[in-house]
C-alpha cells in the first residue's frame, strides 16, 4: 500500500471535481463533502431535476457548480465533458456510475448488454485517461471508482453488468502500481448493497450477505481512505468480497446464482 495517508484535500485533490454519476445517492452525497472542503464541482447524471437539486445545495455551501445532463454510456461522453471542462483544472475524478440492464445475454438487445462496457469500459477508460494523464503531469490529484461485488463473481441475469465492474477494480488496481510514484491517488470501492434511489426504485430485495450501506457512509469512507488504495471493501461488506475470492468458481458463481434468486423471491 502507499505510505501517504488519508483524507482527500482541496489542495492535494482540488481545484475542482469531475463527478460522473452525481445527482443523487452516493454521488450526491460526496458532491456535498467535497462542496464542504471547498472544492468546486463539475456533476454529470441523466436525471436533470436530481442533478440541479444536487447542485443548489452545493451552491449554498458556496462552491462553483458546473452541470451536465447527459448518458454516462454515450459514445461522445469525454467529447461532451471536455467542452464542459476544458478551462478548469481537475484535481478528483469520481466514477460512479451503475450501467447495463439486467436479464439473460440473449433476451436482449446489444446495445443493451453493451451498455455496461461503455460506461465502466470505454467511458471510464476514456476519462481516466484525459484526466489522469493531466494530473500526473501536475504531480497530484486523485481518482475513485465505485465497482461492485458482482464485479466479483460472474452474476447470472447481470453479465455485462458483471464484467464491467470487473473492469473497474482490476482496472484501478493496474492503474495504483503504476502511478505510486506519481503523486496521484487511486481508490476503488466495490459496492455490496447501499440504499439509494437506485436501489430503492430497483425493488431489490435485502439479504444477510449484502448488508445494506448507508450512502452517507460508503462517502465518508472513500474520501477518508483515499491515499489507502488501490481497493477499499464498505464496511460491513467484508464477508461477502471474502466469499467470492474462492479460486472455486463453480461454487463462487453458485452462491451468487442462490443469492439472487432469493432476492428475486423475496
Amino acid at each position: 500500500m502507499s505510505g501517504r495517508a488519508g483524507l482527500v484535500t482541496k489542495e492535494q485533490h482540488g481545484p475542482w471535481a469531475l463527478i460522473i454519476g452525481g445527482s443523487e445517492g452516493i454521488g450526491a452525497e460526496l458532491a456535498n463533502r467535497l462542496a464542504g472542503l471547498g472544492i468546486n464541482l463539475v456533476l454529470i447524471a441523466r436525471r436533470p431535476e436530481s442533478l440541479a437539486s444536487t447542485a443548489e445545495m452545493a451552491r449554498a455551501v458556496g462552491v462553483q457548480v458546473r452541470t451536465l445532463p447527459y448518458d454516462a454510456s454515450a459514445g461522445d461522453l469525454l467529447e461532451r465533458v471536455r467542452e464542459l471542462t476544458g478551462d478548469l483544472e481537475v484535481g478528483l475524478l469520481v466514477h460512479n456510475v451503475g450501467g447495463g440492464g439486467a436479464g439473460p445475454v440473449f433476451d436482449r438487445p446489444i446495445d443493451d448488454v453493451l451498455g455496461s462496457a461503455m460506461v465502466n469500459c470505454v467511458n471510464f477508460t476514456k476519462l481516466v485517461h484525459h484526466y489522469g494523464r493531466a494530473m500526473v503531469h501536475r504531480g497530484r490529484g486523485g481518482i475513485i471508482a465505485f465497482s461492485s461485488m458482482a464485479g466479483n463473481v460472474g452474476s447470472p441475469l447481470m453479465a455485462s453488468y458483471s464484467g464491467g465492474k470487473a473492469y473497474v477494480q482490476l482496472f484501478c488496481e493496474a492503474l495504483w502500481a503504476e502511478l505510486q510514484a506519481s503523486g496521484v491517488d487511486v481508490l476503488c470501492v466495490p459496492i455490496g448493497s447501499a440504499d439509494t434511489p437506485a436501489r430503492r426504485r430497483s425493488g431489490v430485495a435485502d439479504n444477510d450477505l449484502f448488508p445494506v450501506a448507508r450512502a452517507e457512509d460508503i462517502a465518508d469512507q472513500a474520501l477518508c481512505e483515499m491515499g489507502q488504495g488501490p481497493v477499499q471493501v464498505p464496511a460491513g461488506s467484508e464477508q461477502a468480497f471474502a466469499a467470492f475470492a474462492t479460486p472455486d468458481r463453480r461454487e463462487a458463481v453458485n452462491t451468487i446464482r442462490w443469492l439472487l434468486a432469493e432476492m428475486s423471491a423475496a
